[in-house]
């Protein structure tokens, strides 16, 4: 396994643990659907949170976050969407960003960006 592919898994890891911590159910870790793929898909107070996981060692070319482009927006909003399809028992959808900063594989900081985008 890759370098990149291990800090990727940790950080989806720690993620986990942190919205479990914060009264979260975990309903799917990366779930798929034709060529989308969401990292968590959470539940909290009926409310179904698609939450992309970014994770990075600390570095002076920015934070983690900084890499989600608008492409991964598109697919992420095009996934939710069939989900929501294929799960009418919800109505209300959330989409969150959970930032994770490394350094040496000790975790730096945790930032979780709520209702980033619709």
């Amino acid at each position: 396994m890759s370098h990149q592919k291990e800090i990727g898994n940790l950080g989806e890891n720690l993620a986990i643990r942190y919205i479990l911590e914060n009264g979260f159910q975990l309903l799917y870790q990366n779930w798929r659907y034709k060529y989308w793929e969401v990292d968590i898909i959470a539940l909290k107070n009926n409310t179904i949170h698609f939450i992309e996981v970014k994770t990075r060692q600390q570095s002076p070319f920015g934070f983690p976050e900084d890499s989600i482009q608008q492409p991964k927006m598109d697919a992420l909003k095009k996934a939710a969407s069939a989900f929501m399809e294929q799960h009418p028992q919800w109505e209300q959808l959330q989409f969150d960003v959970i930032a994770i900063t490394l350094q040496q594989q000790q975790v730096i900081e945790i930032y979780w960006i709520e209702d980033v985008f619709f």
